[in-house]
């Protein structure tokens, strides 16, 4: 089914998350496992309130990941088609925001920071819009010559003297 739009570029960006769920299972299994047995032990010598430590060190552990799993539903998808650049941003509760660009004037700025850090910028007509600020500094440095090299082909594309040949 053809929307009626010509997509030249779209990328969509999610948080990296290292331990699948399956990994936070056994994780969660194995911590678990050795709370209850060193809390066993604590109880067998009679430091029973010990093994209510050893339950809440498991439900703080769970609950941290679950934060951490929930914010990863968040997500940007960056969009170029016809002659509009979109963001569209999703957050962790599923709500939607939408920034739209007209691209030949769109700008890709990358600030640099001495910690090695930096912040990716997407700016227009006195406008700008942080995106991708839940990946790392690497992802974001790629992120920004791939917009830039994105951009450049889709203004050379406009341009009828590239097209002769």
């Amino acid at each position: 089914m053809s929307t009626g739009t010509d997509v030249f570029f779209e990328r969509v960006l999610l948080p990296h998350r290292s331990l699948k769920p399956r990994g936070f299972h056994i994780l969660m299994l194995l911590l678990g496992l050795v709370s209850l047995t060193l809390g066993i032990g604590f109880v067998m010598i009679g430091a029973w309130p010990v093994l209510g430590f050893f339950g809440l060190d498991v439900l703080l552990v769970y609950i941290a990941f679950h934060l951490s799993y929930r914010s990863a539903r968040q997500r940007e998808i960056l969009r170029l088609a016809d002659d509009e650049f979109t963001v569209e941003r999703v957050d962790i509760y599923g709500e939607r925001k939408i920034w739209r660009f007209q691209p030949f004037w769109l700008r890709v700025i990358l600030l640099e920071r001495p910690d090695e850090s930096n912040r990716l910028l997407l700016a227009s007509h006195g406008r700008s819009l942080p995106i991708a600020d839940f990946l790392g500094a690497p992802m974001r440095r790629e992120l920004a010559e791939t917009l830039r090299s994105v951009l450049y082909r889709w203004r050379a594309a406009l341009n009828p003297a590239n097209n002769v040949g």
